[in-house]
């Protein structure tokens, strides 16, 4: 069905209270809890998970069987992988209730979020990092940086465009796709030609 610019499978449930922009795209057995509010031009596969109060801005890519708890705050063009997940309580028990408790998790701008990945809150995600498929983030995670593992470590850096950053001798790198040049300076990863 189309409601308000934009559209929701007839298998969605979509709570009242929330904030959806135009031109999303939520699919089948999809769950978008009250007060969560999701930007223009996203598309929510297929058996999501929205709490409350979570934000996605605009862009932002969710593949099927994710689960996005309170506290995540995702910017845009982020990408999340089939079936990533986040926490939000650092020791949680079944007998008891602990919503006072519940860490906040930032997702930078154009950052991806591979397939399985577990991302443990508490821990923010920088612009344009990669999370590789299986990982589990226990720790920040800096811009552009790649990251792998149980617990995942970083292995390398990564261009806007997905690309694997080779550094010189000169702390300087260029994407292979777009051409777009990178410094390395002291552990961070800076953009140069905008």
């Amino acid at each position: 069905m189309q409601e308000n610019g934009y559209f929701a499978h007839g298998t969605a449930v979509i709570d009242p209270g929330c904030t959806i922009g135009k031109g999303t795209k939520i699919w089948h057995f999809t769950h978008i809890m009250s007060e969560s509010v999701i930007g223009e031009g996203c598309n929510i596969g297929q058996n999501v998970v929205v709490s409350p109060e979570v934000v996605l801005g605009n862009n932002v890519k969710v593949q099927n069987n994710v689960s996005i708890y309170t506290g995540v705050i995702c910017e845009d063009d982020v990408f999340l992988g089939p079936s990533c997940v986040f926490t939000n309580v650092i020791n949680p028990r079944s007998a008891i209730i602990r919503r006072e408790s519940y860490q906040k998790t930032h997702v930078g701008r154009g950052a991806t979020i591979g397939a399985n990945a577990t991302i443990v809150c508490g821990h923010d995600i920088g612009e344009y990092a990669f999370i590789g498929a299986g990982a589990v983030v226990i720790d920040e995670v800096k811009p552009y940086a790649l990251v792998v593992g149980n617990p995942a470590r970083q292995i390398g850096w990564m261009s806007r465009a997905g690309q694997r950053l080779v550094f010189g001798q000169d702390g300087l790198a260029e994407c292979p796709e777009t051409k777009e040049r990178y410094s390395l300076v002291d552990g961070e990863v800076k953009l140069l030609n905008i």
